[in-house]
């Protein structure tokens, strides 16, 4: 472990990535100002949010303008100044894209380390002073244990590389928790502090990706330098609102989730990405079958589904078909959904 004075010197800026979700950003930036041991800035990845997030913003003191700004609160635990760097980018990059600018920004502002999560995210009081002491030569990431509102931890959103199988991961378990901190591969951008020395090696957050397994993919490129660590103490709330755009449908005995077809559109980065990185890791037999099976159950569940049938097939198979060959055009699935033909 790392020790106090060496912790104290460390320079620590956390990135928040929002949209459209202003009063789970107010509860985010509040716990962050809460923090016993203070942070030295927060970015604010406003990927151009239509839900007033700005003027909320602007309102509580978060930004000097509603374009975006930099500005001072102290911290509420000991009154330290922190910086508050609000940055509206001009269109919706997605979550990937708002990534890539908050790390980019905050590493060349020169931070020690820097403190990844979305708008959803409640970190506790202690949790950096939790997880700072594990900063050392070697770790090029910590990560907090993510748990649910009910204080349930969320075991698959951290975990061990498995590309074995299309799982991708395998969960941290119960027994794992018992430990002081564990070496895992993976951990989802809720709640993950990057170094910077990391930084300047694996390089930032794939842009390209939009949505979905942004994470995964950077923490395969950080795992090739260095260590990630789970701090099991160390805790962050997450409240998981993409959940509530599925609804759940029973066909006999079995329940499917289904996607209303308005957030479908959503769907489609995380299978383009998802196959994309198992063309680059499985073994190309594996991944062939992985490839078939995928592409054949996906269609099923739109049958299912019996709404726009034939729009929804032809997006299924692009969105197959680009990860298969490593085409990203991000406003490709609005155009499938919603242009007319």
């Amino acid at each position: 472990m790392t020790s106090r004075d060496a912790v104290d010197d460390l320079r620590v800026a956390a990135v928040v990535v929002t949209y459209n979700r202003k009063e789970l950003l107010m509860e985010c930036l509040e716990a962050l100002l809460r923090q016993t041991r203070p942070l030295q800035a927060i970015y604010i990845i406003d990927n151009a949010s239509t839900d007033g997030t700005p003027e909320l913003l602007h309102r509580e003191g978060y930004t000097p303008s509603l374009e975006g700004g930099t500005l001072t609160r102290k911290n509420l635990h000991n009154q330290e100044e922190i910086r508050i760097i609000h940055i509206r980018l001009p269109e919706n990059t997605g979550g990937a894209g708002g990534f890539h600018e908050g790390v980019k920004r905050a590493y060349h502002d020169g931070y020690d380390w820097i403190w990844l999560m979305d708008d959803d995210a409640e970190p506790l009081k202690d949790s950096l002073e939790k997880l700072l002491p594990y900063a050392s030569d070697g770790v090029f990431a910590l990560a907090n244990l993510k748990i649910a509102p009910d204080g349930t931890p969320q075991y698959g959103h951290r975990g061990f590389f498995n590309f074995k199988n299309s799982t991708l991961v395998i969960p941290i378990t119960q027994k794992d928790l018992k430990k002081d901190y564990l070496e895992i591969d993976h951990s989802s951008f809720v709640g993950i502090m990057i170094s910077y020395q990391a930084i300047k090696i694996v390089g930032f957050p794939k842009k390209k990706f939009f949505l979905h397994f942004d994470d995964f993919e950077y923490c395969t490129r950080l795992r090739m330098g260095g260590k990630i660590l789970l701090v099991p103490s160390s805790l962050i709330l997450h409240k998981d609102q993409a959940r509530k755009n599925r609804v759940i449908k029973k066909i006999l005995w079995i329940k499917i989730p289904i996607t209303p077809y308005k957030n479908l559109w959503l769907n489609y980065y995380g299978m383009r990405n998802k196959v994309w990185i198992l063309k680059n890791n499985m073994t190309k037999w594996k991944f062939y079958l992985y490839f078939l099976r995928s592409i054949l159950l996906s269609l099923g569940a739109q049958l299912v589904n019996g709404e726009k049938i034939t729009r929804r097939i032809f997006f299924i198979l692009s969105a197959y078909i680009d990860g298969f060959n490593g085409e990203f055009d991000n406003e490709k699935p609005k155009k499938i959904l919603y242009e007319k033909v």
